[in-house]
């Protein structure tokens, strides 16, 4: 079974809008994830919150776990982390069986980080992107299918043979 594949039948059986949302920050994240929480139940998205729930200092490879175990076992269909620069909770992402983090700044990383690597997850930096440009950036993501183009797939393949072979 291709990546693309599992993408198109989530799709199916729920449509674009019904996608299930873990979303994940720590303290440096918080405001930003409220924000984005606000912003993608209105537009029909269920969302999960993993936390952190105030300002208070966590630990973010915490709330990555959380999200991403949800990704992983299919009670969410991708999520949504993060942290001051977005870069530790996406390292931690990563080190999940399954998981496709990418942290990106942009609309253009984030409409290629769907159509060429199927991401699962998103990463944001809060003291990067503002709310505004944030929002847009998530919007770019979740409505940007994979490709599925034999080239691409070739590659996620790779990706999950060195996770096979060097993640234990």
């Amino acid at each position: 079974m291709t990546m693309g594949i599992d993408y198109y039948k989530i799709n199916e059986r729920k449509g674009r809008l019904g996608l299930r949302i873990a979303l994940g920050s720590d303290h440096g994240g918080f405001r930003l994830k409220e924000f984005l929480k606000g912003h993608l139940t209105s537009r029909g998205y269920e969302c999960t919150d993993c936390g952190t729930y105030d300002e208070s200092s966590v630990d973010y490879p915490d709330f990555a776990l959380k999200a991403c175990l949800l990704v992983k076992d299919g009670t969410c269909d991708r999520a949504v982390l993060i942290c001051s620069t977005g870069i530790g909770i996406s390292i931690a992402a990563n080190k999940v069986r399954g998981i496709r983090c990418a942290l990106c700044h942009d609309l253009l990383s984030a409409r290629l980080t769907r159509d060429h690597n199927n991401t699962n997850v998103l990463a944001l930096g809060a003291f990067i992107v503002g709310e505004k440009l944030a929002a847009a950036i998530v919007d770019e993501w979740l409505q940007t299918p994979y490709s599925n183009q034999e080239r691409h797939t070739k590659r996620i393949n790779k990706i999950h043979g060195i996770e096979n072979d060097y993640l234990k």
